[in-house]
């Protein structure tokens, strides 16, 4: 697994986004936050699936996992502009808008939206292929995914949702974005329909782990701690908010059985390929 994140990273770095203008500084701001660092999770789900059928498509699967680090970066940056959370901390460096203006982290964010597509369209991957993993990508990082997620979070700041309303937010938001990168990995390595959206539905299972774990992060953890700002979520609909800090704990560690169990279901190399990747996702809080 640590190969794999070495070659992605070495992959990324090669191919930053570029903007050959006049312009003094929008190029660099294209590659801030992706140099910045970051988990990388979501690529190397997509590169762990492909991994776990065929190595050999690995090379040819780079520049969609790239593209989905791109549209992930692109979230991030609009998620931290002052409209929506303010944050001045991403990945241990200086938000855009803090470093450059907002207009500029708005059209890099804008920019690396776009680009996500761009790359997937000229991978080196069949037609039928990447027709699907477009409208996978678009699905859950648009309307009915993480855009809508995104509008619920910041339109019902200060209003207290239901836990059911709550889990709706952040399978849009965040879970869903996760679960389309395994079931993307699955369409390239061309694992059956079955097992697309079974690793799909335990992809919303772990994104949903990851957003409890995040918000206890977020009230545990100090900027240094975490690399980015946190004890901002106040006013959000988080789980920590909903249900205490114990009660997310709890929630956590038993989502984290759950979705132990599910990996526990899938074959070997698949299994294989996933577990060491999810295995700080889902340890056990401590009492």
């Amino acid at each position: 697994m640590t190969n794999l994140l070495i070659d992605f990273e070495d992959y990324l770095f090669n191919n930053l986004p570029s903007s050959k203008t006049f312009h003094p500084y929008f190029e660099s701001a294209l590659k801030d936050m992706l140099k910045a660092g970051g988990k990388r999770f979501r690529p190397m789900l997509l590169l762990s699936v492909v991994k776990s059928k065929n190595r050999l498509l690995l090379q040819n699967s780079m520049q969609v996992a790239l593209g989905i680090e791109y549209l992930h970066t692109y979230s991030l940056i609009h998620d931290d502009l002052p409209a929506m959370d303010n944050a001045n901390l991403r990945r241990g460096f200086e938000t855009l808008h803090k470093k450059y203006d907002e207009v500029t982290a708005i059209l890099v964010g804008d920019a690396l939206n776009t680009h996500s597509f761009n790359l997937i369209a000229n991978s080196s991957l069949s037609s039928d292929i990447k027709v699907q993993l477009i409208k996978t990508l678009s699905n859950d990082g648009g309307i009915d995914g993480m855009i809508i997620g995104q509008a619920i979070d910041c339109y019902f700041e200060n209003q207290l949702l239901k836990l059911d309303q709550l889990e709706f937010l952040h399978i849009h938001k965040t879970a869903k974005l996760i679960a389309a990168s395994l079931k993307m990995g699955a369409i390239i390595a061309q694992y059956d329909i079955e097992l697309q959206d079974k690793l799909y539905n335990f992809g919303i299972d772990i994104g949903l782990l990851f957003q409890i774990q995040d918000d206890i992060i977020d009230e545990t953890q100090s900027e240094e701690e975490a690399g980015k700002t946190t004890h901002n979520d106040e006013t959000k609909n988080s789980f920590v908010n909903l249900l205490g800090l114990q009660g997310a704990i709890d929630s956590a560690d038993k989502l984290a059985n759950k979705c132990e169990e599910e990996l526990n279901t899938f074959n070997n190399s698949l299994k294989q390929s996933l577990e060491e990747l999810l295995l700080k996702y889902l340890h056990r809080h401590k009492k």
